[in-house]
């Protein structure tokens, strides 16, 4: 590649600087000094970091690593506010390239080293940023159209090549007494990247398509005048029964064992990867691209799993050798043997990164893994569009779905509307800023203070998480507030019941002083397994609490166990949203926070 062949002989000259001699894993300079704090951090990376870091401990038990305490949920949101703060950790992982320019100032450019060799040029080519690779995908899980493949050897249906075999066979099926295709709409995001899917088998991937992306989200386009044509080819999929609803709106795993499994319909358009090739009654699942009008764009979409880099502030002095374990690290994940850890049986929709790694012929992904070589395979859109996605593909969903007086027109004067309305409201999303960075505990707190100022409690326990081994906590305080306007992005990473609207409780118990010091010091069991997460003690005018006095606690939806809610007679009360009108209303209050501020008087 000759952009990274540059990128080698630039590396010649500026080595010293950079400290990047570890490509080959070579001794430090001479001079280098090791930091007193040689522990590597890592992003918390869901439920598919644990294989990993296995091998990783196995192949270099003399490497140090923890992962980062962040246990909500919104871990991509938290992660690029963190990214924003400069506050991330040496091993830097996301699920979306949120603002590329901020990623190519914080990372490492991972384009000097040789583990990426094993990458296809295409891979490199996409996620470049200005000629540098900050972020590497570590998988990508790949999605297309369904189809019970059993039932279609049997009935001798070929997998279409074009919309007007899709036409002439969907009507084989109904004449079958079938339904042709089911969608999934249990989420908006779903019908969404639907029509969304659909316009990358034309226009929409091409340079005018990215232009008009561009253009569009910044205002300076609509979507009228631009998307009749893509809007019309919908219709089309509507027509001939390839977007049969589910009435339930189950889930698309409920969706697919239903309709595929049980031989109701022969399709299903869903982003959903599977965990199995074949269902309950043994037939086989089969994936296809999705169809273009003339056969000329059969496409995929693939999800990378998630991002992964090293934090610049490795390349500092001091830091050498944790910037060499960090690098040994990707080596090994970016290597077959790692590879190998991010996809099992488990996982059949999902493929490895590396050229050379290719499924078995008669693999349910032998087709998607060639588009993703030929460049048939493009990025699910969802990156800049999260304001208005949701709301695109309701109107979607009513149209696909006959609510409403929906049609294709419809829908694309409501994509200018939601736009527009969007970058017009902007600046009023922030209802708060804050005045300087908090710690998690310092978070914990003024989240309390919200709490107990609103229902005129004595005091508050709030649940946070401080071990990044611990599963997800969705009932307390999972991140830090950092310097800045605050928004409801920004309340999303720390507070899940108020991404959620989950939160629509909150729990008075009457104790001692010395009881909720004690039930403070004990900490939440929540699943009673020993993996403890800390209470921060909240009190109103922040004064101490007499070990015989009588106090009225308050908790936040179920964030106890039901033990102590017997103990402490627990009296639940509902109010609908409590944790995000609570803490939105209270910050719109105060205006400015700050970590020794905002009294609770």
């Amino acid at each position: 590649m000759n952009q990274k062949l540059s990128h080698r002989l630039l590396a010649l000259s500026v080595c010293l600087i950079l400290l990047l001699s570890a490509c080959t894993f070579g001794e430090k300079a001479p001079d280098a000094k090791s930091s007193d704090n040689d522990v590597l951090t890592w992003g918390r990376w869901g439920s598919g970091y644990g294989d990993f870091l296995e091998l990783a401990t196995q192949t270099y038990p003399e490497i140090k690593w923890e992962l980062t305490a962040y246990a909500g949920t919104n871990s991509t949101g938290y992660s690029w506010v963190q990214m924003r703060a400069d506050d991330i950790p040496d091993i830097f992982i996301t699920t979306k390239v949120v603002d590329a320019d901020l990623a190519k100032e914080r990372l490492v450019d991972l384009s000097y080293y040789d583990f990426i060799d094993g990458l296809p040029t295409s891979l490199l080519d996409r996620v470049s940023i200005d000629g540098g690779i900050y972020l590497l995908p570590v998988s990508n899980t790949i999605s297309g159209i369904y189809y019970n493949k059993t039932l279609m050897e049997e009935r001798g249906w070929e997998v279409p090549t074009n919309f007007a075999e899709l036409e002439a066979l969907c009507a084989e099926i109904e004449e079958a007494g079938l339904i042709p295709g089911v969608i999934t709409t249990q989420l908006t995001g779903a019908s969404f990247s639907t029509v969304f899917n659909l316009a990358k088998t034309s226009w929409f991937t091409t340079l005018d398509g990215v232009r008009w992306e561009q253009d569009f989200l910044a205002g300076n386009a609509t979507a009228a005048g631009t998307w009749e044509d893509t809007m019309d080819y919908v219709q089309r999929y509507i027509d001939i029964g390839m977007f049969y609803t589910d009435p339930e709106d189950r889930s698309d795993a409920d969706v697919m064992k239903d309709y595929l499994g049980n031989r109701k319909a022969v399709f299903c358009t869903a982003i959903a990867a599977v965990g199995y090739t074949e269902f309950d009654n043994g037939d086989e699942l089969g994936m296809m691209p999705l169809i273009s009008e003339d056969g000329s764009k059969n496409i995929y979409m693939y999800t990378p799993s998630t991002y992964i880099g090293i934090s610049r502030k490795l390349t500092e002095p001091g830091n050498e050798e944790k910037l060499e374990n960090a690098v040994k690290m990707l080596a090994l994940l970016f290597s077959p043997e790692g590879q190998a850890t991010c996809i099992t049986e488990q996982t059949p929709c999902v493929l490895s990164v590396l050229g050379n790694d290719a499924v078995p012929e008669d693999s349910m992904i032998y087709d998607a893994q060639q588009a993703m070589w030929d460049g048939r395979a493009f990025p699910i859109t969802y990156e800049h569009w999260e304001d208005v996605l949701s709301d695109m593909g309701q109107a979607y969903k009513e149209w696909i779905r006959g609510e409403n007086g929906m049609d294709g027109p419809g829908c694309i004067a409501r994509m200018d509307e939601l736009q527009s309305t969007y970058l017009n409201n902007s600046d009023s999303l922030y209802f708060c800023e804050s005045t300087a960075d908090f710690t998690l505990e310092e978070t914990a707190l003024l989240i309390g203070k919200a709490v107990g100022s609103t229902v005129g409690a004595d005091a508050v326990l709030i649940a946070t998480c401080q071990d990044g081994s611990l599963p997800e906590l969705r009932l307390g305080v999972t991140g830090k507030l950092y310097e800045g306007p605050i928004n409801a992005e920004i309340l999303n990473t720390i507070l899940y019941g108020f991404a959620y609207g989950t939160n629509g409780e909150y729990a008075i118990m009457t104790m001692t002083g010395l009881q909720v010091k004690e039930l403070a010091e004990t900490g939440f069991d929540k699943e009673g397994n020993g993996n403890v997460y800390p209470y921060i003690l909240v009190t109103r005018g922040g004064v101490s609490l007499e070990d015989d006095e009588i106090y009225q606690i308050a908790f936040t939806a179920n964030s106890y166990t039901e033990e102590v809610g017997q103990i402490y007679n627990v009296q639940v009360v509902k109010a609908e949203d409590f944790l995000r009108s609570t803490v939105r209303v209270w910050m719109e209050e105060q205006g400015r926070v700050s970590p020794d501020g905002n009294p609770w008087e």
